[in-house]
């Protein structure tokens, strides 16, 4: 077996592991620790049933990032937080639709999104190699 085999057949970087899933695990702490807030928020973008949907999209962001952190279930883990992203960051952070004011913020919202799907789905790949 070479080296790039083995590799393959272990868990990707434990710090690399450790600093995306505790910040995902922060992120959807800080949401549930704030819901009504958040769900005023997804409201306010015309999310429908904002009231279940936030907590629900946040346990999939805390689930998601517990599980890469530990290496877990973990193309289940890397799918839950790749499906919030998918689903949070066009609707949330819309830098298209708002006014000029509020431009910049979220379009620096949408692009961390957009760099933090891109690496759920890295640490997916990498699960279904394992």
């Amino acid at each position: 077996m070479s080296d790039s085999d083995s590799a393959h057949e272990s868990p990707p970087s434990l710090l690399g592991r450790l600093l995306f899933g505790s910040g995902l695990a922060a992120l959807a702490l800080r949401n549930l620790t704030n819901l009504d807030g958040r769900i005023a928020y997804a409201d306010a973008k015309g999310v429908p049933l904002a009231d279940k949907l936030v907590p629900a999209s946040s346990g999939l962001l805390l689930g998601g990032g517990l599980g890469i952190g530990l290496w877990k279930l973990p193309k289940l883990s890397a799918a839950s937080v790749a499906t919030f992203f998918i689903g949070v960051t066009p609707v949330m952070h819309d830098f298209w639709a708002v006014d000029e004011d509020s431009r910049d913020e979220e379009l620096t919202s949408f692009l961390q999104n957009l760099a933090l799907l891109g690496a759920a789905i890295a640490f997916f790949k990498r699960a279904r190699q394992n």
